[in-house]
């Protein structure tokens, strides 16, 4: 069985340097891939050092556009299965073999492993799509909240260690490189449940994610990440429109968000009015599924 593991990095290299020698210690690893989303931080001229990775770099297409270029490169050199993941979270030793031995037959499309921030489990899975009712969220029966301590089918992961076969990829390509941030993995999953593959969640499969410690205020937080809103707006926008079953859905869901952002925009410090026509910006485009990367 050959397993290539991606992963997609931009300017953490401490981060990515711990992330690579938990999958070195992960076994049956044929070969790791690093896709270098322009990183200025000095992680070029490390990964220049490490012979045993291939790496790949390009400009930042975001983390939908290194899993693409990753994925691309994996399957067609091969690759049985291909481990997916940002560089801050850390699989345990035994991760990968735990992923491994869950996949039992061939209709078991993806594997997600559980995630933990110190002892506590950290999840985004779940095990049914809303695309009927404009009033809930288009993600439901949500893992955190149940108790799952047994392999169990869901239909929602991130890419944040699932194991995809081979298969997926022949059968539905690759993940849409233009989303840049936010939903290439929900729509991944969603296109491999449509094709009639499983999604596993193996809570065995241990891999830790990194606990991130702010100096700075939530407002000054939020000044500096607010560009990933209008990527969020637009996705979800995206998401509701193409798969949604009707109108209300396509159209309507969405603008609850675009209203709630407009009025954060009138009235939090991290945003201005400015910001507002961004807003509803973000949402045609994501209706009228324009992707790609925003101008910020």
């Amino acid at each position: 069985m050959k397993v290539i593991a991606v992963v997609v990095t931009y300017n953490r290299l401490v981060l990515l340097k711990k992330n690579i020698s938990c999958l070195r210690a992960n076994k049956p690893v044929s070969s790791i891939v690093v896709v270098n989303n322009g990183s200025t931080d000095g992680t070029l001229q490390w990964l220049d050092t490490q012979s045993d990775l291939h790496v790949i770099t390009q400009n930042n297409l975001g983390g939908s556009g290194g899993f693409y270029v990753g994925m691309k490169y994996a399957y067609e050199n091969g690759a049985d299965y291909i481990w997916c993941m940002d560089d801050d979270v850390y699989p345990r030793e035994n991760c990968l073999e735990q992923l491994i031995l869950a996949a039992t037959n061939s209709s078991i499309g993806i594997l997600a492993p559980r995630r933990m921030i110190g002892d506590k489990i950290y999840t985004n899975d779940f095990q049914k799509y809303n695309f009927s009712n404009p009033f809930t969220g288009i993600c439901q029966r949500k893992l955190k909240n149940q108790t799952i301590n047994f392999t169990t089918d869901i239909v929602g992961t991130v890419f944040e260690g699932p194991l995809v076969s081979r298969n997926v990829v022949r059968l539905i390509g690759l993940p849409n490189k233009d989303f840049f941030i936010f939903c290439d993995d929900t729509d991944y999953c969603l296109r491999a449940v449509l094709a009639g593959y499983r999604i596993y969640y193996v809570p065995s499969a241990l891999m830790d994610k990194e606990r991130f410690f702010f100096s700075e205020s939530r407002i000054e937080r939020e000044k500096k990440k607010k560009w990933k809103r209008f990527y969020h707006i637009r996705n979800h926008a995206y998401l509701n429109h193409h798969y949604g079953k009707n109108i209300f859905v396509k159209y309507i869901r969405s603008w609850y968000e675009v209203i709630g952002q407009m009025l954060l925009a009138l009235f939090s410090p991290a945003y201005s009015f400015s910001d507002i026509p961004r807003f509803w910006k973000a949402y045609h485009d994501g209706v009228n599924e324009r992707l790609g990367i925003i101008c910020e």
